[in-house]
């Protein structure tokens, strides 16, 4: 698991932010690719792509009731090298780990390589299995667009897949037994219970708002305040309003970690300012109580400088509860593993209203993620692959 994480260290390196920037059908993740295809392929692995650009790598025959494991290969702009990448090699590594026990799947077994997991290039997490469960309209999808006004369907052109295709795939879809995802933890909740794996129980109400404001482009000299109506004031009150309405509800959490001003020059006054918000709280109200708060603010902040300001709702997740009958079974087949709840989103999440779906996280000794300083221990790493293994072994038995 460790080679296999070094192999991969060079590729989408950010010499920039620090970390890794490796994101939908850019060059380093169509690399990431040709290196999973490889190295599935090499152990014997049949792969294929479906119709939205998610990879299946399969032990055997593909076919219905199939125990799937993986994660995705892309990350956040400047991210850690742990965040998805470790589900997608310890399930490689887990395969090996069977073979070695001599261990033979009774049912039809794969690797799963979701596209465009984190947003960073299109902007709407968890892409690959929206499109895969028809949780976002293909029209919609092949729309989007990156910082550089490339469109989703000419990112995947250029990457030799056709766009055309996107949409649910119920063929796919019905393949799919049962889904587990291996992650590293994205907190502190194993630390503090002294343990390298457990599994999860649910995931935060989240979603992610576009606040567009619109005031007057300006000379920065030489207009006087009082002539202003500079975007940036309001959009600068929105972000101290996310904490304030937060911090009003327990446990909810709202980050603005995105703004754009038009056009971004030094001596000039934006005419536009774009943000975005992502919140997340325990349940839907809560969660859309803090956002309708912040959009208040905006609003009232909007109006005081004479702008104006249009929120748009880019993607939204209601709260996840994993299948408690699968996660006390596999909780159990590993000797009573604790169980908590995250607030990251995951592709699990999406698939769970689908079809049976469990996480296994391993142990992050900071609990930081989405950073360079991301980390897992190599012995927790090791823990993880065996607990992979030992749930691929009881499920697929």
């Amino acid at each position: 698991m460790t080679e296999l994480l070094a192999e991969i260290a060079c590729v989408g390196v950010d010499a920039r932010r620090g970390g890794f920037s490796r994101h939908g059908f850019d060059h380093a993740e169509l690399e990431l690719r040709e290196w999973f295809t490889a190295e599935a392929t090499r152990r014997g692995l049949g792969v294929e792509g479906d119709r939205n650009g998610n990879l299946w790598a399969w032990w055997g025959e593909p076919g219905a009731g199939a125990v799937v494991t993986g994660s995705h290969l892309d990350s956040v702009p400047g991210g850690g090298a742990f965040d998805g990448p470790l589900g997608v090699v310890s399930a490689l590594a887990a395969v090996d780990l069977l073979r070695a026990r001599g261990f033979t799947p009774g049912k039809p077994l794969a690797i799963a390589v979701f596209a465009e997991e984190e947003g960073g290039r299109f902007g709407i997490a968890c892409l690959g299995s929206r499109l895969l469960t028809g949780a976002i309209d293909p029209d919609t999808a092949r729309r989007l667009s990156d910082s550089d006004g490339v469109s989703l369907a000419e990112a995947m052109r250029a990457a030799g897949l056709d766009p055309a295709g996107l949409g649910r795939d119920p063929d796919s879809l019905a393949r799919i037994g049962t889904f587990v995802e291996l992650h590293v933890e994205q907190g502190r909740g194993l630390v503090e219970l002294g343990a390298p794996v457990g599994v999860a129980s649910s995931i935060l109400a989240h979603g992610r708002w576009r606040f567009s404001f619109v005031g007057e482009g300006n000379h920065a000299g030489a207009t006087l305040l009082v002539d202003r109506r500079d975007p940036m004031l309001p959009a600068a009150q929105v972000v101290l309003a996310a904490r304030r309405a937060a911090g009003r509800v327990e446990g909810a959490r709202a980050t603005i970690g995105r703004i754009t001003p038009n056009p971004g020059g030094t001596n000039v006054i934006a005419s536009t300012v774009d943000l975005w918000l992502d919140a997340r709280a325990a349940d839907d109200v809560r969660t859309r109580a803090v956002v309708a708060e912040i959009v208040a603010a905006a609003e009232t902040a909007a109006a005081e400088e004479g702008c104006t300001v249009a929120v748009t709702e880019e993607s939204y997740g209601d709260t996840v509860v994993f299948d408690p009958t699968l996660r006390d079974d596999l909780a159990g087949a590993l000797g009573g593993v604790p169980a908590l709840p995250t607030g990251a989103g995951h592709d699990a999440g999406i698939l769970a209203g689908h079809v049976p779906t469990a996480m296994l996280f391993v142990r992050n000794p900071t609990g930081v993620s989405h950073a360079p300083a991301e980390f897992a221990e190599p012995a927790d790493c090791a823990a993880g692959v065996v607990a992979l293994a030992d749930v691929l072994a009881h499920l697929a038995r």
